[in-house]
């Protein structure tokens, strides 16, 4: 690192420490009577929203919470979540947002392995916790979150419910300066192989990942996912990497807020009716379920806006959305990087072409986001050009990247061969910085020499009229080492064969897409295609139920 020149401040300075508390600040200031919803339970203001997280500082303080101990959640998408993404970091403590889809035992082996001093539970889940409660270790006390008139009865040793302890709590706490690196969250990876991983993020990290998180969803023409004047619903499980960190961005801009609660399509599809949603970001197995209801289909969903990450979104359902007038974006982030990475990146031109046309465009991985250095790699480290066709592994580097996994620094290592955080994801890049995933490492199929990219293929077969979602796996073939096997669900109604797929995928050999050999021979079709906890498709199941 070169050397430079650093100034003495002046005795009193400020050192200002990036923490979460200075997110709090601006927007109850532009908009102290802005409303957050709770689906359509209730409702309050900003001002309110300062009060309350004021309220479960003093409330968890009052039970012995002191800096450094971890405070985990179990709840839906709650404006209940919200406050405690922001009261529990701003005490010192570590905010562990729970997967709640996870199997007991994981979730046991999650808490044991973060810490865990006190957990904010639902009533929904408190069977879980109930059954495994002799095999957590550290956890002192719980407090109960319920959805109506009281509590449920429970085995476990409560504090008390959440409203009840907020309403005896004092309005005022005084939020501490600390050291911006302190760890402000933690996470568990839903890895498909062995135990969950635990990522972990500082303050700084948030802070710097919010902000830079403005730019894209807010400051383009072309891209005016989150304005002053924008509806903001998440779709994204509030466990799953601080819902991609947008409900920070949304708080800092003091826009309008609709928490849901508990993911019930036709009841979402109702709430964008009701509220006049804007702006969303999700899975694509969300979408997919919402495009399938019957509240769908008398919904103008033409001012709605939908961020898709996770899996890939591919071009089948970003040409369905369109026909109803949503607009698609593409995101792209891991667990370990906070998530967001890159969006899609649109220009003039391009939205002066009708919605339809703009699919290609809209299903690329987009362009890195402020802050972010995106590069692609051969498996020597060495970079791969950018002329759209050479294929590597996407490595980064940001200022809010994880900086290892807890309690396991081998696989940190691991994780930042040669400085940079390896993602395990092949993709190509053009010479205008535009990403374009091809497939996880692990998902390639090797067949005759030659790397078939199973996204592609799910992108193609995705696009045949009866298709509504697709998952392609490699399976053992002695001749060629992997040959593509499909697993397709079909839209409600609609009949497509095997002999169906495959002469839909020809016209793509016929124009040049794909080579002959990519069609799958063998393929299977399914009412549901195994997904992990977080809505993704499970690839290592569907491989394992093959064998």
């Amino acid at each position: 690192m070169a050397q430079t020149r650093i100034l003495p401040p002046a005795k009193n300075a400020y050192q200002y420490p990036l923490l979460i508390k200075q997110l709090l600040l601006s927007g109850p200031r532009y908009n102290p009577d802005q409303e957050i919803h709770y689906a359509n339970r209730s409702k309050y203001t900003y001002t309110t929203l300062v009060e309350r997280i004021h309220r479960l500082a003093n409330a968890l303080t009052d039970l012995g919470v002191k800096p450094g101990d971890t405070v985990a959640v179990m709840d839906w998408d709650t404006p209940r979540y919200l406050e405690c993404f922001f009261a529990i970091p701003m005490i010192g403590a570590v905010l562990h947002t729970v997967n709640v889809r996870l199997s007991p035992e994981q979730i046991v082996y999650t808490m044991n392995h973060a810490e865990d001093d006190v957990v904010l539970v639902n009533d929904d889940f408190l069977p879980i916790l109930e059954g495994v409660k002799d095999e957590i270790e550290t956890v002192r006390t719980y407090i109960q979150l319920t959805d109506s008139d009281s509590a449920a009865d429970t085995s476990l040793d409560t504090a008390g419910e959440y409203e009840s302890l907020l309403s005896q709590a004092g309005t005022e706490f005084d939020f501490p300066d600390f050291d911006e690196n302190s760890v402000a969250t933690t996470f568990y990876t839903t890895g498909t192989t062995g135990n969950p991983k635990g990522v972990y993020f500082s303050h700084r990290q948030l802070v710097l990942h919010t902000l830079a998180m403005t730019g894209p969803l807010a400051a383009y023409d072309e891209m005016p996912l989150l304005r002053s004047s924008s509806v903001y619903m998440p779709l994204t499980p509030m466990f799953h990497v601080h819902a991609w960190g947008v409900p920070y961005v949304a708080t800092l801009m003091g826009v309008k807020q609709v928490y849901p609660g508990r993911y019930e399509p036709e009841l979402l599809v109702d709430l964008i009716k009701e509220h006049k949603i804007t702006f969303s970001h999700c899975v694509p197995t969300i979408l997919q379920m919402m495009m399938a209801t019957e509240s769908v289909k008398t919904a103008d969903l033409s001012n709605w806006q939908v961020l898709i990450g996770g899996s890939a979104l591919t071009k089948g359902l970003c040409n369905a959305g369109a026909k109803l007038g949503i607009r698609m974006y593409t995101g792209y982030g891991m667990s370990e990087t906070c998530p967001l990475l890159s969006t899609t990146h649109l220009k003039p031109e391009d939205l002066e072409l009708p919605l339809e046309q703009q699919t290609a465009k809209r299903v690329k991985t987009g362009i890195a986001v402020p802050l972010a250095e995106i590069e692609i790699v051969d498996p020597a480290g060495k970079p791969v050009p950018h002329d759209g066709e050479a294929k590597g592994e996407i490595v980064a580097r940001t200022p809010w990247l994880t900086q290892s996994y807890f309690k396991e620094p081998e696989k940190g290592e691991e994780l930042w061969q040669g400085g940079w955080l390896h993602t395990g994801d092949v993709a190509s890049m053009e010479p205008d910085n535009t990403l374009t995933i091809k497939d996880r490492i692990k998902d390639v199929i090797k067949t005759g020499g030659e790397w078939l990219s199973s996204l592609d293929l799910e992108n193609l077969i995705s696009q045949h009229p009866a298709v509504a979602g697709a998952a392609v796996v490699g399976v053992p073939d002695e001749k060629w080492g992997e040959r593509p096997y499909a697993l397709i669900s079909l839209k409600p109604g609609e009949n497509a064969s095997q002999e169906d797929i495959q002469k839909h995928l020809q016209q793509f050999v016929d124009s040049g897409d794909i080579n002959k050999w990519a069609i799958p021979e063998q393929m299977d079709f399914v009412d549901d295609i195994p997904k992990t906890s977080v809505g993704k498709i499970n690839k290592k199941l569907i491989r394992d139920q093959l064998k």
